[in-house]
């Protein structure tokens, strides 16, 4: 269980800041990365991201901080946020597809389709949602101090990247995003469906 544990906690501290530096360099500078072309851009932003993650890794331990042992509740806890994470990325794959997850129509400029079906009628961003709720479930199986500060800063950092997704959807889907908008929530779905989407 402690290597589990481990190697759990080591893959959220070295994978989870380049993920989220990669929208995070993808989302401000939007206009920049379409005059590159969106494949190079694409490129060009998962390399810098995957050096990133390649400098964490010698650094996990030290990112990993103090190990706070093996916790059975939190354990059960972890296991409950994992199946819910799963069941929320099962229904997003649906959706979402990967040219759209990799950003290439936003890269593009192209209005191609506004999600609003599925788990889109209930939140607008499923897919940060799981992985807020994946991350949270990770640290909890982990139970590394490190873990747990890399879990917590996910929601506030993607919460900055949804806000300039946000304003991008904005610019290219106009009215039909702000009745979108209107009608579901950004991070606390609704039971139902909003009625504008």
């Amino acid at each position: 269980m402690t290597l589990a544990r481990y190697f759990v906690g080591a893959l959220l501290v070295v994978s989870m800041p380049p993920a989220i530096v990669w929208w995070l360099i993808l989302h401000p500078f939007v206009g920049f990365w379409r005059r590159m072309g969106a494949r190079r851009a694409l490129v060009g932003v998962t390399v810098l991201s995957v050096a990133l993650l390649l400098a964490l890794v010698p650094l996990r331990n030290a990112l990993l901080g103090r190990d706070l042992g093996t916790c059975w509740p939190l354990v059960g806890v972890a296991a409950a946020g994992i199946v819910a994470a799963g069941v929320l990325a099962a229904q997003r794959r649906r959706y979402l597809t990967f040219r759209i997850l990799s950003g290439l129509p936003e890269l593009e400029g192209r209005a191609d389709l506004l999600l609003t079906e599925g788990p889109y009628a209930r939140v607008r961003h499923p897919r940060y949602l799981e992985v807020v709720i994946a991350a949270l479930a990770y640290a909890c199986f982990a139970n590394y101090v490190g873990a747990y500060i890399v879990a917590f800063l996910t929601l506030p950092l993607l919460h900055v990247v949804v806000v300039l997704e946000e304003r991008e959807l904005a610019r290219r889907f106009g009215a039909s995003w702000e009745r979108y908008r209107a009608a579901v929530p950004r991070w606390v779905p609704r039971w139902r469906p909003g009625r504008g989407s």
